[in-house]
């Protein structure tokens, strides 16, 4: 069986280096191999998008291993919502996932009751989420104040208004070549000598 190790500390005066050795001698007593070691240093968990972590994704996604080892479920991420995203997408591949330190393998009846209270947390926080949002929402309407976005309301970004006109140019280019019907080539014909004998000077 292939691994790959991922080790992650979110600050540059942290090491990995004790991660790595855990690790590499949990794979030497249960005889994995280790296809690849992927490391984020200097890097918080609570970011979805990390250099290694990205990387360590697409070669499960190429099935370059069989799973991935990691020293606490929290080195992937401090989300629960972005870990649980993480473990359906290992499950879905049929990758492993081994936290060493907390005992825990997915594969396991154990691991799987853990991605089960895994995801009741994460509807749980999405649901709490909702609630935090419909409050503020009824506070707003409470005290008279309007909803969603003013009316009127121009975007601040020069960026993004000049974004909006290409595209609008674009639009109106691209339906103007489709409703102007192309000139007669006898048509231009007629015109072009009527066009040179204007435009040429020699001919006063």
């Amino acid at each position: 069986m292939k691994a790959g190790l991922y080790l992650r500390v979110s600050t540059t005066d942290q090491t990995t280096l004790n991660q790595k050795i855990e690790l590499e001698k949990y794979c030497k007593n249960n005889d994995i191999e280790i296809f690849k070691v992927y490391q984020d240093e200097g890097i918080s968990g609570a970011k979805t998008t990390r250099p290694q972590l990205d990387l360590m994704l697409q070669d499960m996604r190429n099935g370059l291993f069989d799973c991935v080892i990691v020293w606490k479920f929290d080195r992937l991420g401090r989300s629960t919502a972005h870990l649980l995203q993480v473990l359906e997408e290992l499950k879905n591949k049929g990758v492993r996932l081994i936290a060493t330190s907390q005992n825990i393998d997915t594969s396991t009846p154990m691991g799987k009751f853990f991605f089960t209270i895994l995801s009741g947390f994460a509807e749980m926080e999405r649901e709490m989420i909702r609630e935090r949002i419909k409050l503020g929402l009824a506070r707003r309407k409470a005290e008279g104040k309007s909803l969603g976005r003013q009316k009127g309301a121009k975007d601040k970004s020069k960026r993004k208004r000049l974004g909006y006109f290409q595209r609008e140019y674009k639009k109106k280019k691209a339906k103007f070549k489709q409703t102007t019907p192309p000139k007669d080539d006898n048509v231009l014909k007629k015109e072009t000598p009527k066009t040179l004998t204007k435009s040429n000077p020699n001919k006063e």
